[in-house]
């Protein structure tokens, strides 16, 4: 059967939490942060995890859900659908003041990985914030998946960005913390 990229219909709380379920890493991006009056740094090493890292999404709600739904009439959402059933999705908005596309949600259906259909999502969303005149757009991801950053750089995107503390004030050091990664849209 053929996969129809199109704009997202409008998204329930099942589909959601079917599409977008969760991870599981054998690698991860060890974050080392030094800051001092002269010098900060901060650096990703890729390492190899004793334990797989298991991550269920568990923060999809009724609210959640109804921001997402209101984020697709923008027109920067996109679903992937196999006849009527969602089987990935990109769901963004813009930015305006700094002219940018920040991507709230990216997955696809473990079963439908592998086939191209992330990149054809993504390119779907560049394509319509090129139009809009947009310049970046911007995603967040975890230190702890690994294979989301390597299918964003994949996808023309780079780190520019990490938050030791986005989720909660003990992230850092041994914690997950935020890796944005942009992709410029020259």
């Amino acid at each position: 059967m053929e996969i129809e990229i199109t704009a997202l219909k409008e998204l329930s709380l099942a589909d959601l939490q079917r599409v977008a379920s969760g991870y599981t890493s054998t690698e991860q991006y060890r974050v080392r942060y030094v800051d001092s009056d002269i010098h900060t740094v901060l650096e990703l090493l890729l390492v190899a995890m004793k334990e797989p890292h298991k991550k269920v999404y568990d923060h999809f709600d009724e609210e959640t859900l109804q921001r997402y739904n209101q984020a697709r009439v923008g027109g920067f959402s996109f679903g992937a659908y196999e006849a009527d059933r969602l089987v990935g999705l990109l769901i963004a908005e813009v930015h305006a003041w700094n002219h940018s596309l920040w991507v709230w949600e990216f997955h696809v259906d473990q079963a439908y990985r592998g086939q191209g259909l992330g990149r054809q999502l993504m390119e779907r969303a560049a394509e319509a914030a090129r139009q809009a005149g947009l310049r970046t757009i911007v995603c967040e991801t975890q230190n702890t998946n690994a294979a989301a950053i390597h299918a964003y750089r994949k996808l023309g995107f780079r780190v520019e960005g990490v938050d030791i503390s986005y989720y909660t004030n003990q992230d850092y050091p041994d914690g997950e913390m935020a890796v944005f990664m942009k992709r410029r849209l020259d």
